[in-house]
Parts: structure tokens; C-alpha cells; sequence
């Protein structure tokens, strides 16, 4: 029996107790049996205490490195929060600032300055750079003028009271801005007459006076009170006059104009890509209007929004995306714009898309429609681009 004992613990891989365990009357064995059994036992519940004791140990262990890990964590998350929440009051004024300051909206100083002056090149083949820079800043003066009176006059009427980007509002100053919107009016107005005056260009001065007269109109309210046309919702028309055939065509003369040319005919080209530019520009001022109708007709601004509701001026935005580029083909079918104007134009179709869809999908979305404007004005810039590039390479190619 001590010999199957033996082999036994041999074929279970269990080593041989110590001397001390085994001693025993080996001559008497029918005791060794039972004193064996009980050592075995003993030494594997040694062994199980062992084991599970351990593993109890690294549980525990465990458990507390995850709960300093889960406190590091939290702590560093909490942390992180309150940085990103110093980091989004940043970023949202700087936002104000930027929509204050609205740097795309002085695209509609750019591009009927860029068209005028390539119909002026189409037409005599000569362009004068640094009367085209001077007019730009003169023009941006003027459209600095704009924006400054403009929210000037929302202030006093409270169209801008929830307005949170009106530049009244960020610099807490009406007089101020007041000041410096009617101090770039003066010096834009000093640029232009010089220029004008240095082209010999009588029409240009009178275009140029009715484009101003216009922008004035449209908005004031307290120097002039009989007009207040944007209060009325003609706000629109005055826009596509103003930057359309009056600021278009004036450019178009002053670029074009020479000591050898002082006076350029108004042809057909000319006429049809001013209407155009100003078609485009008053579609951004429509679409201005989307995101504060309830503020206008609290203060009785009657603007077409106000008077349609955001579901049909999506529809009027639509109709009048495909009445531009129906303009376009048509005018090209009359020869009165070159075959190249219609292909880069058609080239823009896509950001026309853009902009409709996007009105039909977040009208009622007052919070995403404001971006509608700025779609309107990149529209506005590719749309002129594509004119002016079509107008210098139909005389490069003529």
C-alpha cells in the first residue's frame, strides 16, 4: 500500500512531504494510510489559502489603482471642462466680433468694382491698377459708412436690442460709432470724387452720388424720417439700384476712361452684368433677413420677410436663384454677354444650389438660417468672378 501511495503522488505531480511528516512506524501500515491522507489534505488547503489569499490581495489592489484612476479621470475631465468653457466664451466673442465687423459682406465693394472693370477692359482693352486700388478703398469707406449707420439706426429704433453682434452693442458707444461711420463716408467720398475727377467722368460722379443717395435712404431714420424705405420693405430695390447699374456702370466708366478715352459708350455688355451684380447683392440683403423677422416687426421694419413668413421667402430664394442663371443664358443667347461669361457662370450653378437648399432645409431654424446670408455672399463673390473672368477672356481670345 506505501508503495501505490507513493507512485501515486508521483503520477500526480505531488512532491514528497518532508521528513518531518513521514515519520512513522513503517512496519504498522495500516497507519500509514490514514496519517498520509491527512497531510496531503493539509498541505493542499496551505496551498489553497495560499493561492486564494493572493488573489484576494491583487483584487484589492486592483480595485484601488481603478478608483485613483477613475478620481485622476474625473479630476482631469473636470479640469478639461472648465478650460474648453474659458475657450468657448473666447471663441464665441470672437465670433460677435467677427460677424461685427462682417469682412465677406465688403464683397459687394469687390465685385462690381472687379466687373466694371473688366467690361471697361472688354471694351478698350486698358485697365489702370492703381485707380482700381484706390476705388477699392474708397469703396470700402463707403461700405464701412453702411454698416456702421446702419446698425446705428437698428440701435435707436430697437431692431438690435437681442442683436448681440451690432457693433453699437460691443463698443457701448452710439456716438462713437456714429462718428466713425460718418468720418469713412467722407474720406470713401474724397476718393471717389478725385478719382472721378482725375478720369473726366461727369457721368461716373452723378452714377457714383446715386449710389450713396440710395444707401442713404435705405436706412436712415432720424436725419431723414419721410423716407425710412427699409422700415417700408423697399430696402431690396434700393440694394440692386445702388450696387447694380449705378456703382456697376460708374466703375465701368472711370476704369475704361484715358486721356485718350474720356468717355465710354453703354453698351449692352455693360448694362446686362450690372443687373446681374445687383441682383445677386440684393439677394444677400433679402436673405439677412431670415434669422430676425420677430425683432423687425416688433419695431414696424415691414421687410419682404416680414411680410411673407420664412416658408415663401424660401420659395422667392429659389425663384430667384433660377431667374439668375435664366438671366444669364438669355443675355448670352442675345449676344449681349460672350459666350465665355456664360460658361464660367454655369461653372457657379452648384453654390446657387447650395444656397436654395439650404433655405428650404433651415428656415424655420433660426439658429442655422443666419448662415444664410454669408452663402448669399459667397455666391455673390463666385458669381462675380466667374462675369469678370469671362469678360477679360473674351477680349483675351477675341
Amino acid at each position: 500500500m506505501a508503495v501505490a501511495f507513493r507512485n501515486l503522488n508521483l503520477v500526480w505531480g505531488l512532491k514528497r512531504p518532508h521528513e518531518s511528516f513521514i515519520k512513522s512506524d513503517r512496519s504498522d501500515k495500516g497507519a500509514l494510510f490514514p496519517n498520509a491522507s491527512i497531510k496531503l489534505w493539509v498541505l493542499c488547503c496551505s496551498r489553497e489559502e495560499i493561492f486564494f489569499g493572493t488573489h484576494r490581495r491583487q483584487v484589492e489592489i486592483k480595485k484601488k489603482s481603478q478608483s485613483r484612476l477613475i478620481f485622476s479621470k474625473s479630476t482631469t475631465h473636470y479640469s478639461g471642462n472648465t478650460n474648453e468653457g474659458e475657450k468657448e466664451e473666447d471663441i464665441a466673442k470672437m465670433t460677435l466680433i467677427w460677424r461685427a465687423i462682417k469682412l465677406p459682406i465688403y464683397s459687394v465693394a469687390l465685385v462690381p468694382l472687379t466687373v466694371g472693370g473688366a467690361a471697361a477692359y472688354l471694351q478698350t482693352g486698358m485697365f489702370s491698377s492703381r485707380r482700381y486700388f484706390v476705388l477699392l478703398a474708397s469703396s470700402i469707406l463707403v461700405i464701412t459708412w453702411l454698416n456702421l449707420s446702419n446698425d446705428v439706426y437698428d440701435f435707436d429704433t430697437g431692431a438690435d436690442k437681442n442683436k448681440k453682434e451690432s457693433v453699437v452693442n460691443l463698443v457701448g458707444s452710439r456716438t462713437g460709432t456714429f462718428v466713425a461711420a460718418y468720418s469713412s463716408l467722407v474720406l470713401g467720398i474724397i476718393g471717389l470724387t478725385w478719382t472721378s475727377l482725375g478720369a473726366g467722368s461727369v457721368q461716373a460722379i452723378f452714377l457714383l452720388a446715386c449710389s450713396i443717395t440710395c444707401g442713404y435712404i435705405y436706412q436712415v431714420h432720424k436725419l431723414c424720417p419721410p423716407f425710412r424705405l427699409s422700415y417700408q420693405g423697399l430696402g431690396e430695390p434700393l440694394c440692386f439700384s445702388a450696387f447694380g447699374p449705378f456703382t456697376t456702370t460708374a466703375f465701368y466708366l472711370l476704369l475704361g476712361s484715358s486721356s485718350e478715352v474720356t468717355s465710354l459708350p453703354l453698351t449692352s455688355t455693360i448694362l446686362s452684368v450690372s443687373l446681374l451684380v445687383g441682383f445677386t447683392t440684393s439677394l444677400i440683403l433679402f436673405c439677412s433677413h431670415f434669422h430676425q423677422i420677430e425683432e423687425d416687426a416688433a419695431v414696424g421694419k415691414i421687410s419682404p420677410l416680414v411680410r411673407l413668413g420664412t416658408e415663401r421667402g424660401s420659395h422667392v430664394v429659389k425663384a430667384a436663384i433660377f431667374t439668375l442663371y435664366s438671366l444669364v443664358f438669355a443675355f448670352g443667347l442675345s449676344r449681349a454677354l460672350p459666350f465665355t461669361c456664360i460658361l464660367l457662370c454655369a461653372l457657379t450653378i452648384p453654390m446657387g444650389k447650395l444656397v436654395f437648399s439650404f433655405v428650404e432645409e433651415n428656415h424655420k431654424d433660426k439658429g442655422k438660417i443666419f448662415m444664410a446670408k454669408y452663402y448669399c455672399v459667397r455666391l455673390h463673390a463666385l458669381f462675380g468672378a466667374a462675369l469678370a473672368g469671362g469678360l477679360v477672356a473674351a477680349r483675351m481670345f477675341s
